[in-house]
């Protein structure tokens, strides 16, 4: 997956090894701001049945894919449609065949983020993609637009070509790791063709997964798990602004570009999670609503609460102890700070009066 705020890849065998500790494989565990699912799949891998949730859009199409599926979908509304349907590939291969043979369009990516753009605020062009790899992107996500309003493909193929285009869209972002802002000059991958590539499955892996979307407070009364992990924001960068650009693509929407990094309005997916003086409540809600005796929770130095008024904070409900992981600091720019940092994996036993 892409560079992401909080990616817990390399924390991985620390968060799996505690898990095994809490419950044992087909346990219901839910991973409930799971952002690219890293998390979610190792758990699958596992043998776990997930419950996979996040706020944002682009998380939902990445989880869908990731969890519900084992092997492409059939595509069974384009099949015969498609200009570049070849008998010896799959008809997910067909269909992305199809799209990166699309002729160039002047749409909305064009014009906001390229160089060649003027933006409709009236501000200088932006520089996230070149010219023409904008153009191809605007091709791609109009072409979705038409087959989705169609009724062409379901909804779990939709996931599954968001995910595929999220994918290739980054790969030629123009960008230092999220979407704040854009590079002064292109270089690298972003002087890469936009290239639709097909994405991997897990074969023969369980698909008896659910995904949700929306903020984890309001999504807690809903879920009934033997472990819930949660993964909050430690700071105040919000990733509805950091990836506004990943949301558009995943939403196929049109938005006003605010400012001179067009940001989209992503006010809906503010989290009080980023916020000191909201988190603590945001942290009783989770806790307190959910249908769950225990909680893994992975925090870091650099959050918005100290580890004391952390671990403070959940002895109110239950049993606290945590361990302290070595962890290299996400950097998207030439930050001053040092590269290592401590994380935190703090674990929650509920008193049986707190649910």
């Amino acid at each position: 997956m892409f560079r992401y705020i909080g990616n817990k890849t390399k924390l991985l065998p620390a968060l799996m090894e505690t898990i095994a500790t809490l419950v044992p494989p087909r346990s219901t565990v839910a991973d409930i701001m799971a952002g690219t699912g890293s998390v979610s799949v190792a758990l699958r891998r596992e043998n776990y049945r997930v419950i996979a949730s996040d706020v944002m859009t682009y998380s939902r199409h990445h989880l869908v894919t990731q969890l519900l599926f084992s092997a492409p979908p059939a595509f069974e509304g384009l099949v015969g449609r498609l200009p570049a349907y070849d008998a010896g590939k799959t008809a997910y291969e067909s269909v992305l065949d199809t799209l990166n043979s699309l002729p160039p369009r002047k749409g909305y990516f064009y014009r906001e983020f390229s160089p060649d753009g003027t933006p409709a605020n009236g501000c200088p062009p932006r520089k996230y993609f070149t010219s023409e790899n904008a153009q191809k992107i605007d091709a791609v996500r109009e072409t979705l637009n038409d087959w989705i309003a169609a009724g062409l493909i379901t909804e779990g193929e939709e996931s599954v070509l968001k995910h595929t285009l999220i994918m290739a869209v980054n790969e030629v972002a123009s960008i230092s790791g999220t979407y704040g802002y854009f590079l002064s000059a292109f270089g690298g991958s972003a002087l890469e063709p936009f290239t639709l590539k097909p994405v991997s499955f897990l074969p023969d892996a369980n698909t008896d997964h659910v995904v949700l979307q929306g903020f984890a407070e309001e999504l807690a009364p809903s879920i009934t798990a033997d472990l819930c992990y949660i993964d909050p924001p430690y700071m105040k960068r919000q990733y509805a602004a950091n990836y506004h650009i990943l949301e558009t693509v995943a939403r196929g929407d049109f938005p006003e570009a605010i400012g001179k990094s067009g940001l989209r309005d992503w006010w809906d997916q503010h989290s009080l999670f980023c916020t000191r003086t909201r988190i603590r409540a945001s942290f009783d809600k989770v806790i307190s609503r959910m249908h769950c005796p225990q909680f893994l929770i992975s925090y870091s130095e650099d959050g918005l609460l100290s580890i004391e008024e952390l671990a403070e904070l959940l002895s109110g409900y239950g049993e606290v102890t945590y361990r302290t992981v070595g962890y290299r600091r996400f950097r998207s720019n030439n930050s001053s700070k040092t590269r290592e940092l401590n994380e935190y994996l703090i674990i929650l036993t509920k008193n049986r009066g707190n649910g």
